[in-house]
């Protein structure tokens, strides 16, 4: 049973049927999924939620599919929400918490969720060829759940993304196409092929769809708090996507019930090297100026975000705020991450995590707030953006005294780079 009404135009209102539609023919304003909040709350409760299976599904009233039996992302989702204690006492913060997206099922980030979404969507609407326009991890996510649905599969990234993600792609049987140009030129040829050839593209014709599935990332870190929201929650910010979905996850929850009162603060966090939101947030314009991305954070290296607006607005209405930070930084985030937690974050982790540090700094953030921090993909996959930051390997012959040598060198803060001859 779908909960679903319809769609609506963000900016005029008009209403929309239940269609592979994006935007109002009205005002070309972007499209958004209504639900029937009253029938939700009568059929569903926080209780009957936590009986069901770990995955993103225990939320389908408030996704957009018809079915009560999904077959596509049944182990993707409800990842872990992480007390960060050893790195919340390095840094200051008292009550942090990692909400661990880089172990996500199948592809090691976010997009398998709202893949997944518009994935059951398609196969709804008939769809029989999927597609996407993409940085890298929407292309693998895609890739997988497509496989997996048996559905044919058409990737499209511009070239020079991590070679990680277009192996992750071409693994699974996609056809994988590079773009010369970045990741805009990519999107406005998409936009172009799914109106020429008819076919599903998850975040073009199916976006309004394709984006709620972000949502769950927001249901599951209220969940796992016993139904509360944070304090704070900061996020990475490419098109826009999942910040402002998380915003109305929180408030859905707030809508139904299941959570008592209480405000977050919600924050963006960007690359300075591809920073468009931050750039206009701190100007106090509603209006984003495109720019030209080069950062080593290739999965957030969107210069013209789709639903950048969006950001701007659910970060003002929270009195939230965002930060841009330098590669250099995001390195050392990802680092410090990875030391105290044992969390392998990719780029636009180090930056969410780099920005929750400097908005700390600011005193936006205080020592004893609740702060969740979201990492939304998998370094394993973005090993080039880290490999000349850490140490070479030791190198030593088989030998007992070389590794006493090395040892004690080691041990009194020396580095040695060759073994003995």
């Amino acid at each position: 049973m779908s909960y679903v009404t319809g769609l609506k135009c963000r900016e005029c209102g008009r209403n929309y049927p239940i269609e592979p539609l994006h935007v109002c023919d009205n005002c070309f304003g972007p499209l958004e999924v209504v639900y029937d909040y009253q029938k939700v709350r009568s059929r569903v409760s926080p209780s009957k939620i936590s009986s069901r299976p770990h995955n993103l599904w225990r939320y389908r009233e408030l996704l957009p599919v018809d079915t009560d039996h999904p077959t596509v992302g049944l182990n993707s989702g409800f990842t872990p929400l992480v007390r960060a204690e050893r790195l919340g006492a390095e840094v200051g913060l008292k009550n942090l918490y990692i909400k661990d997206d880089s172990v996500n099922h199948p592809t090691l980030s976010y997009k398998d969720r709202v893949v997944a979404v518009a994935i059951t969507k398609a196969k709804e609407f008939g769809f029989t060829t999927v597609s996407c326009a993409s940085t890298g991890n929407l292309a693998t996510a895609v890739a997988a759940h497509a496989a997996h649905a048996g559905l044919e599969c058409y990737i499209f990234m511009p070239k020079g993304v991590e070679a990680g993600k277009i192996v992750g792609s071409s693994i699974y049987g996609a056809r994988v196409i590079t773009i010369e140009g970045n990741y805009d030129d990519v999107n406005r040829l998409c936009s172009e092929i799914a109106d020429k050839y008819g076919w599903a593209f998850v975040n073009i014709n199916l976006r309004p769809y394709y984006t709620e599935g972000a949502k769950t990332f927001g249901f599951e870190v209220a969940e796992q708090l016993g139904w509360r929201l944070p304090d704070h929650i900061v996020v990475p910010t490419a098109g826009g996507t999942i910040l402002p979905k998380i915003a109305k996850a929180f408030k859905e929850l707030k809508e139904l019930g299941w959570i008592s009162d209480g405000n977050f603060k919600i924050h963006s966090a960007q690359a300075a090297g591809s920073a468009p939101v931050i750039h206009a947030l701190h100007k106090g314009a509603d209006l984003i100026v495109p720019v030209k991305p080069n950062t080593i954070a290739k999965s957030i290296a969107i210069g013209n975000p789709a639903d950048g607006y969006y950001v701007l607005r659910a970060v003002r209405e929270s009195g939230g705020w965002g930060e841009a930070v330098t590669d250099a930084e995001i390195v050392e985030a990802m680092k410090l991450l990875a030391r105290t937690e044992g969390i392998f974050a990719e780029p636009a982790g180090g930056t969410t995590l780099a920005v929750t540090l400097k908005l700390f700094a600011q005193g936006r953030i205080k020592s004893d707030e609740l702060v969740v921090v979201a990492i939304t993909g998998n370094g394993y996959k973005t090993l080039e953006a880290v490999a000349n930051a850490v140490e070479d390997p030791c190198n030593i012959n088989a030998r007992l005294d070389e590794f006493d040598a090395l040892y004690a060198k080691l041990k009194n803060g020396k580095r040695a780079t060759a073994g003995a001859a």
